[in-house]
Formats: structure tokens, sequence, C-alpha cells
């Protein structure tokens, strides 16, 4: 019983921390981010094991040797926990480290603040938040990359790293981190990645399989409680669309998301001046605005609040 309960209560006190108070800046204005650790690990692998030959061989090593020293790393975090009294506590708070949903609200938030204010502000927002080019972007394509950014990234930044907590603990949190981290460093279809970093990006595929569609689920039940949103249509459009997205995850949350407020999202978009002549997701238009970001947000809430009480029915049940 109390094997069972500690992580549900180490999970949601992170979920909680990071809801109520976010990123603590004053404390990475000091020291650099866990995340940033791992990046420079990755990056130093990088540089020894990079060759013009063997390296899809290369960079599965460069995969394994991370992704197992996150892992190890979260093995000593727990036993350090488990040392106190309340060790779920001091997991807990370790745990939040790694999520990111406050942060994800209050940078789609700003962008929704600056396109109110003006086009140019709004490309500002949405530039830390997408990797599409701003400059190119209209008020709806402003309006419809923060949307996007949203709904994937609540996966990918939320709903997937509380999976892996959930099932693995603090090992299986870290190790996700991990490839997370390796896919957005190296997990790149260019020239000099399509081969090295082919490991990174199919694990990353693996790993969020799961997530991504609990969270096109979480979005449709929400969106059942946010007024003025469609449940119904989240959830056809969820099924009917997300095969159309390049990413065998992304599509569920996005399409969920198009769905619930009606607009078509996704479609053609540009990177590095390439443009992509990507598929909609969604029967509603293109034509998205600061509004759509408002009610984007609100559902995102509720589906925040949703988990919460997920969360805490696991825990009664867990003390039954």
């Amino acid at each position: 019983m109390i094997e069972f309960v500690f992580p549900i209560q180490a999970v949601f006190l992170a979920l909680a921390l990071d809801l109520l108070f976010g990123e603590p800046k004053w404390l990475y204005a000091r020291i650099a981010h866990p995340v940033v650790w791992i990046g420079n690990l990755i990056a130093a692998l990088e540089a020894r094991l990079y060759r013009p030959h063997g390296q899809i061989f290369a960079g599965t090593v460069l995969v394994v040797v991370t992704v197992l020293s996150c892992a190890l790393a979260g093995v000593f975090v727990a036993w350090l926990s488990a040392q106190t009294e309340h060790g779920w506590v001091v997991a807990g708070i370790a745990g939040s480290v790694f999520l990111a949903a406050r942060s994800l609200h209050d940078h789609v938030a700003a962008v929704e603040a600056g396109l109110s204010r003006d086009l140019d502000a709004g490309r500002e927002a949405v530039s830390h938040i997408v990797g599409r080019d701003p400059g190119q972007l209209d008020e709806a394509g402003v309006a419809r990359a923060a949307l996007e950014s949203l709904a994937e990234n609540f996966s990918d930044g939320v709903v997937s790293p509380l999976f892996w907590f959930l099932l693995a603990g603090l090992p299986g949190l870290l190790a996700y981190k991990a490839v997370n981290t390796l896919d957005s460093m190296i997990g790149h279809r260019n020239p000099r990645y399509l081969y090295f970093g082919r490991a990174a990006a199919r694990l990353d595929d693996v790993v969020n399989w799961p997530g991504a569609r609990i969270t096109g689920l979480l979005l449709c039940l929400a969106a059942l409680l946010s007024p003025g949103l469609d449940a119904g249509r989240a959830w056809c459009v969820m099924w009917r669309d997300n095969g159309k997205h390049a990413s065998p995850n992304a599509g569920w949350p996005e399409a969920a998301m198009a769905g619930a407020l009606g607009l078509a999202l996704a479609g053609p978009r540009s990177y590095q001046g390439e443009v992509t002549d990507g598929p909609w997701l969604g029967d509603g238009g293109g034509q998205a605005g600061p509004g759509d970001i408002g009610r984007g947000c609100s559902l995102y809430r509720w589906t925040c609040g949703m988990i919460i009480l997920i969360m805490l029915a696991l825990l009664l049940v867990a003390w039954l």
C-alpha cells in the first residue's frame, strides 16, 4: 500500500507546485536548469561520437549513455528521498522541476496579450515557443502557432512526464526528459542528424505514444466542462485527423484542440525559409485570433484541473 501511495503523492505534489509557482527564475538565474545539464551532456557526447561514418550506431550509443545516466541520477535522488521521513515531499519537489504546466500556459497567454496589442508583439511572443519563422506569420498564423504549441507541449511537457513519473518514479521521469531533450537537440531530419539522430527520434516517438493519446482524450473530456467548446466535435476530429500530422503523436492533442475550438490548425508553415505544405487538422477556418488563444488556454486550465481531480481520486483509492 505504502509503495503505491508514495509515487502518487509525489506526482500530485510535483504538479501542484508547478501549477502554483512555475519555474523559480531567481534560482535558474544562479544555477542552470537540470535540463540544461542534460543538454550539456548530450553536446559533450556528440562532440566525441559524431563521425562521418557509422552514425546510426554512434547516435544509438549517445542515446543509451544519456538515458541510462539520467535514469541512474533519478535512482540516486529517489534513494536520497527515501532516507527521509517524508520522502514523497522531496521526490515531489524534485519532480516539479521537470514539469512545464505553468510556464507553458504563461508563454501562450503572453502571445494572446502581445497579439492583442499588435502583430509584431504577437510574433515576438510566439517566437519563444515555436520553431517556425514568426516573421512570415500573419495574425491568424501567430494564433494557430500558439494553439498548436499549447496542444503539443501539453503532451510533451506535462502529461507524458506525469505518466512516466507515475509509472516509474523519478528514474522514469528523468529518463523521459533525457529522451525528450535528445530529440529536441539531435532528432532532426536534416543532413547532419538524419542518421545520427535516428535512434533519438524513434525513441521519442515511442515514449510519447501513450502521453499524446491521453492528452487528446483529456482535452476532449475537458471540453465537456468548458463553456462554448464542442467535446463531440473534438472527439470526432481527433480520431479522424490525428494521422494527417507528420508526427505519429502530435496529431492527437492538436486535432482535439482544433475540434474543440472549431478551428483548422497545422496546415502550411515555414521553417528557416522553407515552406512545408502540411494538411489541415479540423473542420473550421484557419482565421484564428487572440480570443481563440484565450479559449485554448481556458480549455488547458480545465484539463489541468481534471488531472488534479484524477490524482486526488487515485490517492483516495490508494488509501481505502
